[in-house]
């Protein structure tokens, strides 16, 4: 029986070095038939987030970078993308729509771990919906040792049991070489 994926922040802002390999890997979640429905998450940064109030980060404000990938851009139509006005967490229509499907467990994957990825597991926990987090099918901007954080940080507040991998790791957990950075 399938079971509901959130695909978080998968949008080109938020695509470098460690997270290109990130939307490949969500793309083969998705067609392994093993997840519906699939949800998204989407980021923006609007005039009034914090993120330009107190970091003076202005990017990911509209479209291309508030795009979902060009990989992924087939899945998510209109109706299962839910965006978020600088905040990193569960978006409150997205919580709504769990609510009123009776869902009570949902897998993860996406961008940033160690930011918005631990943030909506986090505000599920506490909603009391299972977050199950793919760790192989996330990454973090800030690299490996963000990503690691991440999943520590995870481990201690929703449970070790609550990190699994989809299997499809490629036996590393940092990004690999890009074909542009490949030697």
């Amino acid at each position: 029986m399938p079971e509901p994926l959130v695909v978080i922040d998968l949008q080109i802002c938020f695509i470098n070095q460690f997270t290109h390999h990130i939307p490949q890997r969500i793309r083969r979640l998705i067609e392994s038939g093993e997840y519906d429905p699939v949800l998204f998450t989407r980021f923006e940064n609007t005039p009034q987030s914090p993120y330009r109030r107190f970091l003076d980060w202005h990017a990911c404000a509209g479209p291309p970078e508030t795009d979902i990938v060009p990989e992924l851009a087939e899945y998510a139509r209109e109706e299962v993308v839910f965006s978020k006005q600088g905040v990193c967490g569960l978006p409150e229509k997205l919580a709504r729509y769990l609510q009123a499907h009776g869902i009570e467990r949902v897998y993860l994957a996406g961008i940033d771990t160690d930011m918005c990825v631990l943030k909506t597991a986090m505000d599920l926990f506490d909603r009391g919906i299972e977050p199950l987090v793919l760790s192989d099918c996330c990454a973090s901007t800030a690299g490996l040792q963000a990503h690691l954080a991440g999943l520590a940080v995870l481990s201690r507040n929703i449970g070790a049991q609550r990190l699994r991998e989809a299997g499809i790791g490629e036996g590393t957990m940092a990004a690999p070489e890009s074909p542009s950075s490949a030697g």
